[in-house]
């Protein structure tokens, strides 16, 4: 695997990566895995004024970055902050990316297009649900390395440009696994409970921190087996398949937010979906 290479006075060496780090793809939904300059201790690295993530592997510090939907290609910087030294100006090129898109047809209306008293509603919980993904809760060891969530197979992937009843909407800001309602649902990695509640879009909603700005979001389940403020280990089951929200059937929708944005979870999976499908409750 390449790193991203950094304009500094001279290029830094091209490191190979172990499965501890996740896969570098500096395009937009992405994730850019890049070495930093080596110090004692851990840089401060901002990206768009948001604090990024930062690692140590392998003897070097990493910056952990996600890069947004809304990304156009071209050059970026990272600025990184190292004790008793001038700050750094770190740059790097996001490629461009073309993702598919999808047609879904939904048969409750206000679903597609809410009444204001909704969208108030809407708003109110998409302002929470930010607040909660922007929260930074330091961790030196952040889980990286997710496993499958639920026991069935990827039905609509991340990034997609979605049309509801022919009326477009935001790109699909995670991936859909399909499986039948009352499934499990395992936490990818281990981590701290952060938000749990019930939304208007996402339904029955169980979101948890896994160390410096890095979120797993679980929407539509059924049930939520744990709490706000309770450490969980990878593969426990942490909730149950559901269809609540805006959803067209049973099925778990799972975001993983990086630096507050929505980025692909297979740059952190280190298995994918099982071979068999999963067997009714």
């Amino acid at each position: 695997m390449r790193i991203a290479t950094l304009l500094l006075a001279a290029t830094l060496p091209v490191v190979a990566l172990s499965a501890t780090l996740p896969k570098n793809e500096p395009v937009p939904g992405g994730v850019v895995v890049m070495q930093l300059p080596a110090a004692k201790l851990a840089p401060v690295v901002h990206f768009d004024a948001r604090r990024i993530m930062v690692i140590r592997h392998a003897g070097h510090w990493y910056a952990i970055t996600g890069i947004p939907l809304e990304t156009r290609p071209g050059g970026k910087t990272l600025s990184v902050r190292q004790s008793g030294a001038p700050r750094l100006q770190l740059k790097f090129s996001v490629l461009p990316k073309t993702y598919a898109q999808q047609d879904l047809s939904i048969k409750n209306p206000k679903l597609v297009n809410p009444t204001e008293k909704e969208l108030a509603r809407i708003e109110q919980e998409q302002a929470h649900l930010q607040q909660v993904l922007n929260s930074w809760r330091p961790d030196a060891n952040p889980a990286l390395d997710f496993i499958w969530p639920a026991r069935g197979p990827e039905t609509s992937g991340f990034g997609l440009r979605r049309f509801l009843n022919g009326e477009a909407r935001s790109p699909h800001s995670g991936i859909d696994i399909g499986a039948p309602m009352g499934s499990a649902v395992e936490a990818p990695a281990a981590g701290l409970v952060a938000d749990v509640g019930d939304y208007y879009f996402c339904g029955h909603t169980l979101t948890i921190s896994l160390g410096q700005g890095l979120y797993s979001v679980y929407c539509h389940l059924s049930k939520i087996l744990v709490s706000r403020g309770q450490h969980v280990r990878q593969g426990q089951v942490v909730g149950e398949i559901g269809a609540s929200g805006r959803t067209t059937g049973p099925n778990l929708h799972w975001t993983v937010s990086l630096n507050g944005t929505p980025v692909d979870p297979h740059a952190f999976l280190i298995q994918g979906p099982p071979s068999q499908p999963a067997d009714a409750k």
